[in-house]
């Protein structure tokens, strides 16, 4: 009798060890394997960039982790009012660096009647209240303001700037 129980413990020790063994496992690939890939949104603030450079229509990136070069794909090539009226093409690409963007291809600024691509964005390091854009020889500052919330786009210059807003003005509100 007396092994009989010795036989039960030894086998209820196994079994307990094995299942404590198999519940570790499974909880350390629980929380090791999720590969949560950050949005172009979050990555940006992680590179010294405001969230806001790109309109909320990106629907995915990649970014290489040896060079820092990107691309960026919207769901279509859309305009977002800024200071300046900016015009972004499907696919947006350049190099990613911390502080700036380099190589930039995909994004146009209005000038008067004129589009001109933008090459390289950047902030100052230690951040400042500033956000520099370089458009061909012409080095212009803005406010780092108006880029750090995420707008949404709109389809044509003809649309209104308020495209993919939720908010409406009753007729009171626009006559007043």
């Amino acid at each position: 009798m007396a092994t009989t129980v010795k036989s039960h413990l030894l086998l209820l020790s196994i079994t307990t060890a094995f299942f404590f063994t198999l519940s570790l496992t499974t909880a350390t690939t629980i929380t090791t394997t999720p590969n949560h890939k950050p949005t172009v949104f979050e990555l940006l603030p992680k590179y010294g960039l405001p969230s806001g450079l790109l309109p909320s229509t990106v629907t995915d990136y990649t970014l290489s982790e040896d060079d820092g070069r990107f691309i960026v794909v919207l769901d279509k090539p859309c305009y977002v009012q800024f200071d300046y009226l900016v015009y972004y093409d499907k696919t947006v690409s350049g190099k990613l660096s911390y502080g700036s963007i380099t190589d930039l291809n995909g994004i146009e600024v209005q000038r008067l009647f004129l589009w001109l691509n933008v090459d390289e964005i950047r902030v100052d390091l230690p951040p400042s209240n500033s956000i520099y854009f370089q458009v061909g020889l012409i080095n212009k500052k803005l406010s780092v303001d108006q880029f750090k919330t995420v707008h949404s786009c709109r389809d044509s210059l003809t649309s209104s700037p308020c495209v993919g807003t939720t908010n409406t003005l009753s007729a009171t509100q626009v006559y007043t």
